[in-house]
């Protein structure tokens, strides 16, 4: 099996929500000696976006995603365990992620936190569903440089620019830099609410945040 194929066979596993063979393919991957890091970024993340998609065309419901999620994650844990790490020595920054309240799963978020470890960033993750003051609250405790809210859900994005007040009422928001992502989540919607970064995708996070900390 090429590249290809095992990037192909890796969205597809992710989109039927298999995690038992997504799993499989990935310690397959790994015996073959293949970038861990290109599968999350190329093959996984793939299968995410377009799960993203249609769910928000109504073509799949919310306990797909929530198993799709479980596939990854456990697919992640096993091609982790080959990542090349920058981990040590001094982290280019700290970044609180979290999905916005109301959207009750980890689709897409934990891969960029996966990625962002891998690249050398400190990551609290606080998982999904989270208030806003978690946000505020963690940002402050572990003085955080860099604020990720994750929304798949247009009924959820709002949250985003609830956070965005949040840190204004903190005088949190000009000591950190916020970016936003997701499905449901633009451009344009970053813009309008004050985030100062827009991520597409992991590969686009870690980009841009080594752009600005490295």
């Amino acid at each position: 099996m090429n590249r290809e194929e095992f990037m192909e066979k890796a969205a597809q596993y992710i989109i039927d929500a298999d995690e038992e063979g997504v799993v499989e393919l990935a310690k397959k991957y790994l015996k073959e000696g293949l970038n861990p890091v290109d599968m999350v970024a190329n093959g996984l993340s793939e299968g995410i976006k377009k799960l993203g998609d249609l769910f928000e065309r109504g073509e799949i419901f919310l306990p797909h995603l929530i198993i799709a999620s479980e596939a990854m994650t456990a697919a992640v844990k096993i091609l982790e365990q080959a990542m090349p790490s920058d981990q040590v020595g001094k982290k280019l920054a700290k970044v609180v992620l979290g999905t916005i309240e109301g959207d009750v799963h980890d689709i897409g978020k934990g891969i960029v936190a996966t990625m962002l470890r891998v690249y050398g960033f400190e990551v609290f993750d606080l998982g999904r569903d989270v208030p806003i003051d978690n946000f505020v609250q963690k940002a402050k405790e572990v003085d955080a440089d860099v604020i990720g809210s994750s929304a798949l859900m247009t009924t959820t994005q709002v949250g985003q620019k609830k956070l965005e007040a949040a840190l204004e009422e903190e005088g949190l928001r000009d000591k950190v830099k916020t970016m936003v992502g997701g499905a449901a989540i633009t451009e344009y919607w970053a813009s309008k609410i004050g985030a100062d970064l827009y991520a597409e995708s992991a590969s686009d996070t870690v980009m841009k945040l080594k752009e600005i900390f490295s």
